[in-house]
């Protein structure tokens, strides 16, 4: 390829990414490198995920959009479709989600990291999550994640 059709592909990653898409990269950086956990900061957090861990996301460098900030009482459907239209992944408590993916068949649905535990700290989910992404060489684009304190469960997505 010459100079000017690697500029173009570089500049249409480049776009996308700061779009919003999750990783676009993926086929250029393999998981674990470092650009491929840059490309995975952004997410949506749903109402119920507790500000303080929304806050200590962003203090680390992650992407985050709230809908208790931007969109307050908006439905789980209008969440879906808003991390879609964004490519973010959606942060939340509530086991809707997996019901609204999996058995109304949503087609390409975004992806989902599901905290099963509510903890008693409201950083609960904050430092999961960035034990998770900090710790493990877990891929979360393209799946249903389920997190436990000591647990982790995923169902990827049929692309």
């Amino acid at each position: 390829m010459d100079r000017i059709t690697n500029s173009g592909i570089l500049s249409f990653y480049l776009q996308r990414f700061f779009t919003g898409c999750i990783c676009l990269f993926e086929r250029l950086y393999p998981a674990g490198t470092l650009f491929s956990y840059i490309c995975l900061n952004m997410f949506l957090a749903n109402e119920n995920f507790p500000r303080p861990s929304i806050l200590l996301l962003r203090s680390n460098g992650f992407i985050i959009k709230s809908i208790q900030e931007d969109y307050p009482g908006i439905s789980d459907e209008e969440v879906i479709k808003l991390a879609l239209e964004l490519n973010l992944i959606i942060l939340t408590f509530d086991s809707d989600y997996g019901e609204l993916i999996f058995k109304h068949a949503k087609d390409n649905p975004p992806s989902v990291i599901y905290f099963r535990e509510k903890g008693s700290d409201p950083l609960f989910g904050g430092n999961l999550l960035l034990d998770l992404l900090t710790n493990s060489q877990i891929t979360i684009a393209n799946a249903f994640t389920v997190v436990e304190e000591k647990n982790i469960r995923q169902r990827f997505y049929k692309i």
